[in-house]
């Protein structure tokens, strides 16, 4: 990335600024704005997210709000209610306080002498839900958003749960809240309230996923935020962002389908990351794109490029080979005018026993079953990358042992698919409650297979996600199990592989009992979104330039970080875990002479095939000090099942120096609903 240090504006920022509430409660917020303001007010961009802008987030914060603010805008970076140096307590995410929240402060910035009353809201994650949910209550002040790695679908597609099965991430991300959520404020803000302010949000935040694990079906707390439910109520500008490697890239072909605002959609190579700092690569020029995004809406330059163009661009990936972490990804930048797009095919292929066979191919009528091994799943990665640790799916020959494989014969020409394959499928099961995941393979000349795409289904959801219903052993079913978008290209020489399991251990928490499932070939086929070759690129290529940024804010690494991803098998009583590393080591912030440490350990474990065995645990400690300051929060939190029930315990501990001053434990047992 180019670090840029001169911009068309002179900056300010505003390192700490009360914005105060209706109800008394105060957010903490940090300010850049362009000199000249004070004179000429300019639009505003929110950013509202809960990690703690003084600290944990203050780096990349420091690339992007000073440089947009340098092209002529005023950032605001704030803390949510209960978190950073925010006062009150944070409950949950997007509840209606949170939103409402948004709105006071988007009115506020509007309110302010240096604002010229127009606004927009940005984010990744978090920032980026809420950014789609605030644009839905048509607060007067806002004119454009731009979301980074959302979803409009709490449910179908994010963090808990996925295709109806409860995703393992649903206990990490509550386990980083859990950590989060357990940091106190800092006295140099906050003042001698610090301690109380601390107590208050270790007392009252409560366990999260304890709350999520009651809402195992798609009701009306998953319907809340889901702007999917009414996509006409948001009706400004939307620019949707994610990654091929990120968990949200399905929601921006749907909200570039479903929305009737101007929408722009843009789909790269990387995680769960900005554009501008993308990994794997390449990175591009994403803060230069904001800003001409910013300049359409809220300047009115309306001939300055911003819709121009396809409505989406994508990053066509080629061929490469299984790989844990990449640096880069191979492949090109096309684009499609539209979404749905015309030029995109549905070709169906036909199955046989063990074979993908060619359109018009006629099958044996031979079924194939399996009965997939808690293994299966131990080398997918994650369900969203953050290019971090290892944490992306290495070769599926390691997986493919415990499936149901059908290879496809070897391609004579290139084939290219834009879209979500879709396993059409002809099935039964001898258990009430079944899940089947289906993976997509690149299986290259030397054996090698690279995933390219998955998808999983609760079978009980086959009718729907908020009525699920038992399955009858041994009858047969006709299900389609959508897989995740993608954007392939197939060289000469390739094939295609479709791999079936009946588990996926630890992306998702497994069935109550084995389950055998059966597929019947001449009755199923993989449908794939073929996009032609001759497309003439040369009218709608994009271009992007190379990645910008502010300079960044230094902080000085006392001691290193690690990131670690381990599987093991004990060929003793039969065990196996997955165990991921995530420690940020500890760094000093050289502005504000605070020093942070955080360090965070998942396991994931199983005994033999024993389905009760199955067990997640996580630990997590982060500690803030300055001088006689020195505070540290612990986390711990267990996830067993029985094929009945969920059994949850959870631990909180923080310390001031060498005293303990909170410490408590949860323990309970949530009924298991179809899952």
């Amino acid at each position: 990335m180019r670090i840029v240090t001169s911009l068309p504006h002179e900056v300010e920022e505003i390192e700490h600024l009360w914005i105060e509430l209706r109800d008394g409660t105060r957010l903490a917020a940090r300010a850049w704005r362009p000199v000249s303001a004070r004179s000429e007010p300019v639009p505003g961009i929110v950013e509202m997210i809960p990690y703690r802008q003084r600290d944990l987030t203050a780096q990349r914060d420091s690339i992007h709000h000073p440089y947009m603010a340098g092209y002529g805008y005023a950032c605001l970076r704030v803390d949510l209610r209960g978190s950073g140096n925010s006062e009150g307590v944070l409950e949950d995410e997007y509840l209606e306080q949170e939103l409402s929240d948004a709105e006071e402060v988007l009115a506020w910035l509007a309110d302010q002498p240096w604002c010229n009353g127009r606004t927009a809201m940005m984010g990744i994650s978090w920032g980026g839900f809420n950014a789609l949910q605030v644009a839905a209550r048509r607060p007067p002040s806002l004119g454009a958003i731009v979301t980074v790695c959302s979803t409009d679908d709490r449910y179908t597609d994010d963090v808990h749960y996925m295709g109806g099965c409860l995703l393992t991430d649903n206990l990490s991300w509550a386990s980083t809240m859990f950590a989060y959520n357990s940091c106190p404020p800092d006295p140099a803000i906050v003042g001698e309230r610090w301690l109380d302010m601390w107590h208050q949000r270790l007392d009252g935040s409560g366990l999260w996923l304890d709350t999520w694990l009651r809402h195992q079906r798609r009701d009306d707390y998953w319907r809340h935020g889901s702007i999917i439910e009414d996509y006409s109520a948001v009706q400004v500008p939307v620019f949707a962002v994610s990654g091929w490697a990120d968990g949200y890239s399905n929601a921006v072909f749907r909200l570039l389908a479903g929305l009737n605002a101007p929408t722009r959609a843009l789909i790269g190579p990387w995680s769960h990351k900005y554009p501008h700092l993308g990994q794997p690569g390449p990175a591009i020029g994403f803060l230069q794109e904001m800003v001409t995004w910013w300049d359409h809406w809220l300047k009115d330059r309306t001939g300055n490029g911003a819709m121009d163009g396809p409505a989406l661009t994508i990053w066509m990936q080629d061929a490469a080979p299984p790989a844990t972490t990449y640096d880069a990804r191979p492949g090109r930048w096309v684009g499609e005018p539209s979404w749905p797009s015309d030029r995109i095919v549905e070709r169906s292929y036909p199955l046989d026993l063990y074979r993908i066979l060619e359109p018009g191919e006629v099958a044996s009528g031979q079924s194939g079953t399996v009965q997939s091994p808690l293994s299966v799943g131990q080398f997918a990665g994650k369900w969203c990358s953050y290019n971090a640790p290892p944490d992306m799916p290495y070769d599926q020959r390691e997986e493919d042992g415990g499936s149901l494989v059908f290879n496809g014969p070897e391609l004579t020409e290139r084939l290219e698919a834009l879209g979500a394959p879709v396993a059409d499928l002809e099935i039964s099961v001898d258990q009430p409650v079944a899940q089947l995941i289906v993976r997509l393979s690149d299986v290259g000349t030397d054996g090698a297979a690279t995933r390219v795409s998955y998808g999983v289904a609760n079978l009980t959801h086959r009718e729907g996600a908020d009525d699920p219903m038992p399955l009858q052993p041994g009858e047969h079913y006709r299900v389609r199990v959508p897989m995740n978008g993608m954007a392939q290209s197939f060289p000469p020489g390739h094939r295609l592989r479709m791999s079936v399991s009946t588990s996926y251990w630890p992306v998702v928490w497994p069935s109550p009992e084995p389950v055998q499932l059966t597929v019947y070939p001449d009755s199923s086929a993989l449908v794939l979104p073929v996009r032609p070759n001759d497309v003439d690129e040369g009218a709608i290529a994009p271009s992007f330039a190379e990645p910008e940024g502010a300079p960044p804010l230094k902080v000085t690494q006392l001691e290193p970080a690690e990131h670690d991803w381990r599987v093991s098998r004990n060929m003793v009583d039969l065990s196996g875990a997955l165990e991921v590393v995530k420690n940020l080591g500890a760094v000093h912030f050289e502005n504000i002479d605070l020093t942070v440490h955080r360090n965070a350990y998942e396991r994931y474990s199983f005994v033999a095939e024993d389905f009760n065995s199955v067990r997640g645990e996580t630990v997590w400690e982060l500690g803030f000090g300055r001088g006689d300051w020195q505070t540290r929060a612990t986390t711990r939190t267990v996830l067993t099942s029985s094929p009945t029930h969920f059994h949850l315990y959870a631990e909180q501990d923080a310390w001031h120096g060498a005293e303990r001053v909170h410490t408590q434990t949860w323990s309970r047992t949530i009924p298991r609903d179809h899952v």
